[in-house]
């Protein structure tokens, strides 16, 4: 990091950006000799190299947590601006289509993609389980999701023909970048979705969609992960228009649906009383499971995780549908099951779960859409967020997860 007559080494930008916004970005095999005055970059056999500087374009007070109590609080309650930052300048003015000027594909340039691998981990790992749904049933092109620690190891079936998406918040998560590098290895086409400018996933993609989430210094990811859907799913609505594997009337809804986005979100932070009421009551239980069908389960997957990472209490998230499957045996008297309820087309089925869980006595609490008239009469608890398009559920229905795990 370059500075007026100091220079600093750092591993991350927030840590030294009220000191500097000027940095040079060292790549791998790459080192620096920093004295006070002057940066030499070099290579391992000692050959200078010629770097250019990266100018920092985040306020300062971004990285500071701006009188809320921590930085996680904080990025929860900055969701509906990274919303609306992500989706700045990708909405169509007339809502026909999504604009990407950073990869600026053609109907030749995908014709080729016979499947997409992602590739991510934790977080962005269940981001990429969101947007396989988003793009098999959008853009109708087989999809696999892999956690990036294991890819390396499987011997993926990728190829010339492949799309390899790599999802990190950072840019710089290190089993994510080695598994990009066996990708292009493997001669597949690379895509990364991340949200630093300059970081190492980005410089070795071959195109990069940028989420515009701002720094995020919690470790339990928030807007980072909202921003992921939402970049992931206007990926998906990109290649739909050009496949023609989406009606305009569904593309239309959809964008019309990321512009209400950000005030939605805002209506959900506005309100977290009922949010409190449940997490208050219910947070000293030593298990807590999630359900779901559809794009619920896959946001129960983001739900569960955030509540062990931050709580320390045991969570997991399971298909609604497997429960019968030898789950149910620990469902027992008291124990907390959040159900999601926001898919309409397994909407029947996941209030068939519910009744099931009842039965075993636990203590449920629904995540719906304002207007569901059927979900209270199964649960003992519920929490409704704006009702949206079904596959902007996803962006809205995490948010009141998030907050049970911070108020715990």
């Amino acid at each position: 990091m370059l500075g007026e007559g100091e220079n600093f080494v750092a591993s991350d930008i927030p840590a030294i950006i009220n000191r500097t916004r000027r940095t040079y970005i060292l790549s791998d095999g790459e080192m620096a000799i920093v004295t006070s005055d002057s940066v030499w970059v070099m290579n391992r056999q000692g050959v200078p190299v010629s770097k250019k500087v990266f100018e920092v374009h985040w306020d300062a007070e971004a990285a500071e947590k701006g009188g809320y109590e921590h930085f996680m609080i904080k990025e929860i309650y900055e969701q509906p601006k990274a919303i609306r930052e992500t989706t700045t300048g990708r909405l169509a003015k007339d809502d026909t289509g999504i604009l990407f000027d950073e990869l600026k594909w053609t109907k030749d340039d995908i014709a080729g993609i016979h499947k997409i691998t992602i590739v991510a981990c934790g977080t962005a790992y269940h981001a990429g389980i969101v947007g396989k749904y988003y793009l098999e049933q959008l853009a109708r092109i087989p999809v696999e999701v892999d956690v990036a620690s294991e890819f390396r190891y499987r011997s993926p079936l990728v190829d010339d023909k492949t799309l390899a998406i790599f999802i990190s918040q950072s840019g710089e998560t290190l089993d994510t970048l080695a598994a990009l590098k066996e990708a292009k290895k493997l001669g597949a086409r690379t895509l990364a979705v991340t949200n630093v400018v300059g970081s190492s996933i980005a410089r070795e993609a071959d195109q990069v969609i940028y989420t515009q989430a701002g720094p995020e210094i919690a470790v339990a990811s928030t807007k980072a992960y909202t921003t992921q859907l939402i970049g992931l799913l206007m990926l998906s609505v990109y290649l739909a228009s050009l496949r023609g594997t989406l009606p305009e009337e569904r593309v239309k809804a959809i964008i019309q649906g990321l512009r209400a986005l950000p005030a939605q979100a805002h209506e959900i932070l506005e309100d977290v009383e009922s949010i409190k009421t449940f997490a208050q009551k219910y947070g000293f239980s030593e298990d807590v499971f999630f359900i779901g069908r559809s794009l619920d389960y896959a946001v129960a997957l983001e739900g569960s995780l955030k509540l062990k990472e931050i709580s320390y209490i045991h969570a997991e998230a399971y298909a609604a549908g497997e429960l019968k499957h030898g789950t149910l045996a620990l469902i027992i008297e008291g124990v907390p099951v959040i159900a999601l309820a926001t898919q309409r087309d397994v909407y029947e089925k996941t209030l068939s779960n519910i009744k099931e869980v009842k039965a075993r006595d636990a203590v449920v609490i629904g995540i719906g859409m304002q207007g569901d008239k059927q979900l209270e009469k199964y649960v003992d608890h519920t929490i409704f967020v704006p009702a949206t398009e079904k596959y902007l559920a996803p962006i809205l229905a995490v948010i009141p997860l998030q907050l049970p795990a911070e108020l715990m």
